[in-house]
């Protein structure tokens, strides 16, 4: 779960300064913010990182990419990166190019200067995929991820579906990283079949045991943050602590799912650990 005391490690602080002139243009040098978004990019670098395969060679996959900086950074490592999204028409007719969330070409990938604009052209493609129906040819991948993503596909069966089908498009002991929404408030309410779901511990736990039972290592910690910090739902007007907001009635924040894939990969020596 999203939570100050993480944020602020020292692991977390370390991955932030990569990401310095995507959260302080300016590169001030100030203290990162406490901000839920910035909490997934770390988060889901930090556990690639952790588990090996953010290295030169490695090949990774990204879903709904939009304009996030991860893929200008995984390239900036050396990782060769398939960035996918919507289509064009879909992404405007769902309200992303409005607010400057989509991409939909390289430049729209590096526009913060993350990746030498070189490196970003021989490392990364840019295709068009639905995250319901993701091509069989996406396949022999180190590593994907996606950073709240799959709780815009409709219903929360539908971004469980997304989570497990997209297992295929990894090798034996390839790493999976996604955030998405999490509901705080309620394990019975929620808000599904809408343009944002809201998936609850149940809908977590469920959601392990449907990758456990194909074979795959997940990791859940549903842990919340203990700090005022963390208790602070934002709203409009934000603030500069924007761990939790409202969502309809419910408070949420954002929650990071681990899964390996079963098997073990090429080059990891047996009892390997990060």
């Amino acid at each position: 779960m999203c939570r100050k005391d993480v944020l602020t490690s020292p692991a977390f602080l370390r991955r932030a300064e990569d990401l310095r002139p995507v959260w302080d243009p300016e590169c001030t040098g100030r203290p990162v913010n406490l901000h839920r978004k910035l909490w997934e990019w770390l988060f889901i670098t930090e556990a690639l990182a952790e588990r090996g395969v953010l290295r030169p060679g490695s090949r990774g996959l990204g879903f709904g990419v939009g304009q996030e900086p991860l893929v200008a950074l995984f390239a900036s490592y050396g990782c060769t990166i398939v960035a996918t999204d919507l289509p064009a028409d879909a992404a405007r007719q769902a309200g992303w190019t409005a607010d400057g969330q989509f991409a939909g070409d390289l430049e729209g990938l590096n526009r913060h200067g993350l990746c030498d604009p070189d490196q970003l052209r021989r490392l990364v493609t840019f295709r068009t995929v639905d995250m319901r129906a993701v091509p069989a040819d996406l396949r022999g991948f180190d590593f994907t991820w996606s950073s709240c993503a799959f709780e815009h596909l409709g219903s929360l069966r539908a971004g469980m579906r997304f989570v497990t089908s997209q297992m295929a498009c990894l090798v034996a002991g390839g790493v999976s990283v996604h955030t998405t929404e999490h509901n705080v408030s309620s394990d019975t309410d929620t808000v599904d079949d809408w343009v944002t779901v809201l998936y609850r511990r149940r809908d977590l736990r469920r959601l392990a045991r449907m990758l456990r039972r194909r074979g795959h290592r997940v990791t859940l910690d549903l842990r919340p943050g203990e700090s005022v910090d963390d208790g602070h739902v934002d709203v409009p007007p934000y603030t500069n602590v924007h761990l939790r907001i409202r969502v309809q009635a419910f408070e949420t924040t954002s929650y990071g799912i681990v899964v390996e894939k079963r098997g073990r990969r090429r080059g990891r020596p047996p009892g390997w650990k990060a």
